[in-house]
């Protein structure tokens, strides 16, 4: 069974240059949530990429959909794809890069193992993933979803949430909260230009409290 839905906007190109100022390190400083998990790495090194979801769900053995889904992307897309729990099958490798690189998305991120580095590395497509496989999915045609809700990494993903992903990992954000996020990581920047770290998080306050009590 196939869940094929159209394709979400994009967040706007003011809200993706704010995020764009910011590294997912910076952000996990003050936020907890909407980052995948940590062995979604990079195969690329030093590779940023900011911009919109295209979710894609498809399990196991079978990357029908996302051959599909290549031919419905748009310039600008970030391909975020929910491989619904399989760790061994490689459902990305030369020649889906080559087809949504074609298409214009600008990065592929995937629950799972991917294959022919060395071709992606030849066409310089930054690819997040849990690493490498030499055993790849066939066309099934088993189902699966397009611009749906999934999961990846552990985040929530939905289309058209902004995706910022660099050499730290990969960060989720909803739609709606992309540009209030970059206001406040910016006020926080502001802040610690003027004022010692210390004072600001209170973990100054707390090492002089301490040293205090030692000396009664």
């Amino acid at each position: 069974m196939y869940a094929i839905k159209d394709m979400p906007r994009p967040v706007p190109q003011e809200d993706l240059n704010l995020l764009a100022g910011v590294e997912t390190a910076t952000v996990g400083h003050w936020r907890l949530f909407g980052f995948m998990d940590r062995r979604i790495q990079p195969l690329l090194p030093k590779r940023r990429v900011v911009e919109s979801a295209v979710t894609v769900a498809i399990a196991g053995p079978d990357s029908t959909l996302l051959h599909h889904a290549a031919g419905m992307l748009r310039p600008g897309d970030i391909v975020v794809v929910d491989r619904l729990g399989d760790d061994r099958y490689a459902c990305w490798g030369g020649g889906a890069t080559v087809a949504v690189k074609a298409a214009g998305a600008v990065a592929g991120v995937i629950d799972g193992p991917c294959t022919d580095l060395r071709e992606i590395e030849e066409l310089d497509f930054p690819v997040w993933s849990r690493g490498l496989s030499s055993i790849t999915t066939r066309l099934y045609d088993l189902g699966g979803g397009i611009n749906i809700s999934i999961s990846c990494g552990g985040a929530v993903v939905m289309p058209g949430d902004a995706i910022l992903a660099d050499e730290n990992g990969v960060l989720v954000v909803p739609r709606e909260k992309a540009l209030a996020m970059q206001e406040a990581e910016r006020n926080d920047v502001n802040i610690l230009k003027r004022q010692k770290l210390g004072e600001i998080s209170g973990a100054s306050a707390k090492v002089m409290a301490r040293l205090a009590a030692m000396e009664l």
